[in-house]
């Protein structure tokens, strides 16, 4: 209802006029205003530890080379599997990875032997062997886990180690004089193993030249003075009195040290000269172009050096410094056992989710470590050694992971990261930003290249945690 002025025009009710606009609105004041604006922001960034704490070694010629002292042990890599519905064989040329038939080149050879293997299936808690038996067959693990049990001085039954996906055991049998079994093996979850009965293999090397060749070189290598690294003796004395005639002796090296070249990783950043000339203030859009390209190269770079089948740790740890959980969960029991396999341990990596399920033992145990101050940041420890996060470390299946320690600097025989600095064009240390010209398109390109590899100096610089459960329990 409208009521009338003296002058005769409709005056509006209270509610309409507080509805008229009084002053400018924020909106159109926008347009006269300055924007405060952040940099470019990027989800992919994490804490790269592993470049942080990784000590770094100039490569002027590109290439590392990893001199040790000559070994006659052979290592005892993992054997492959292929699977077809319920049928599983040994990929033949892994199985070179049993100490015996390393280096045997006839691959005919190798792939008839594969055929000879057999199939078994266990349950949780089955005996696959008893200690004291003769050793009668050879064990491939295609798929579960078993622990060996031996007998302590005090007559106790205990769990010397754990055996998984692609470890064996049996070929033991050529290296002892009585053949027995020296642990009990049981299987602690279902599997699958293939076995080799020992008349099928001492057939075969009957007819085969080839196998019985292979057969002596492993036996006599197993003979030579070593030490209990497998590494060719230093004869010494110590203890005597008189004239003792002194042994001589000498430091054998491997004749084929392996050799360790820079890896890259690159991309090519591309900018319209438009963008570049025009929309440059307040912030440099190349520059930010390019930061957040290197970061991205930084990601790759640390998970290069986790995962490269060529030099990354977790590929390239030997398989003598790999155990299993005890019971699934990283327990302080698996830590400790992680810990104590070499000296000087520098820090653990693991997956942040392993972390997590590493608190929930120590929590469940009512013990709580005490983190600690790593470059002005508080981080997870175990006895006082960092426990630091890194999201390239894989996880299996949605539930298993790792977790690795090492030793590290090249000092310590330890592990160390590889670059070059003082490359053409450099724009950090060993990453450098090349100017690559204007195309008919008027854009701007520039190559980026970051430089980088590492290396174990000796096998035990670095062990790893396998098959480590994740997965949270059910309450």
């Amino acid at each position: 209802m409208t009521t009338e002025t003296n002058a005769g025009i409709p005056a509006q009710s209270g509610q309409q006029q507080s509805q008229q606009q009084l002053s400018l609105g924020t909106a159109a004041a926008r347009n006269l205003a300055t924007t405060t604006k952040s940099a470019p922001q990027m989800q992919g960034i994490s804490s790269r530890w592993l470049l942080k704490m990784l000590p770094w070694t100039q490569v002027s010629g590109g290439t590392y080379r990893v001199n040790r002292r000559l070994s006659y042990a052979v290592g005892r890599g993992r054997v492959s599997f292929v699977k077809t519905g319920a049928e599983v064989r040994v990929v033949p040329p892994t199985l070179r990875e049993v100490p015996v038939l390393r280096g045997l080149e006839d691959t005919a050879l190798l792939t008839e032997l594969a055929g000879r293997f057999v199939q078994r299936d266990f349950q949780a808690g089955e005996l696959l062997v008893e200690a004291g038996q003769e050793i009668n067959e050879v064990f491939l693990i295609a798929h579960g886990k078993v622990n060996t049990i031996g007998t302590s001085k005090y007559g106790e039954s205990a769990i010397v180690g754990s055996l998984a996906d692609g470890d064996h055991f049996g070929d033991e049998a050529l290296t002892q004089a009585d053949g027995n079994w020296p642990f009990t093996v049981k299987a602690a979850t279902a599997g699958t193993v293939l076995a080799l009965p020992w008349p099928a293999f001492q057939e075969l090397a009957d007819r085969s030249e080839a196998l019985r060749n292979q057969i002596l070189q492993f036996l006599a290598d197993s003979q030579q003075s070593q030490n209990k690294h497998g590494e060719a003796e230093i004869e010494l004395a110590a203890g005597h009195e008189g004239e003792f005639e002194l042994p001589g002796t000498f430091v054998d090296y491997e004749l084929a040290p392996r050799e360790y070249e820079l890896s890259v990783a690159q991309t090519v950043l591309q900018v319209h000269s438009r963008v570049a000339d025009l929309y440059n203030e307040p912030m440099n859009q190349i520059e930010h172009q390019l930061r957040l390209t290197i970061e991205a190269l930084r990601e790759r770079q640390e998970y290069e050096l986790i995962n490269n089948a060529d030099f990354g740790l977790l590929q390239n740890a030997e398989y003598d410094q790999r155990i299993q959980t005890h019971s699934g969960p990283p327990t302080p029991d698996d830590m400790d056992d992680l810990l104590t396999r070499r000296r000087g341990t520098k820090l653990f990596l693991a997956h942040p989710r392993t972390i997590a399920a590493f608190g929930r033992e120590c929590s469940a145990r009512g013990l709580y470590p005490e983190p600690i101050e790593v470059q002005g940041q508080r981080v997870a420890s175990w006895r006082g050694v960092p426990l630091f996060p890194c999201n390239k470390i894989p996880i299996v299946d949605g539930h298993t992971s790792s977790i690795l320690a090492m030793r590290t600097g090249e000092d310590n025989q330890g592990v160390i990261g590889l670059h070059q600095t003082g490359i053409p064009d450099e724009y950090q240390p060993s990453l450098s930003v090349r100017f690559m010209g204007i195309n008919e398109k008027a854009i701007i390109s520039y190559l980026v290249s970051a430089y980088y590899s590492a290396a174990i100096l000796v096998p035990d610089a670095i062990g790893v945690l396998e098959n480590v459960e994740i997965a949270r329990p059910r309450s």
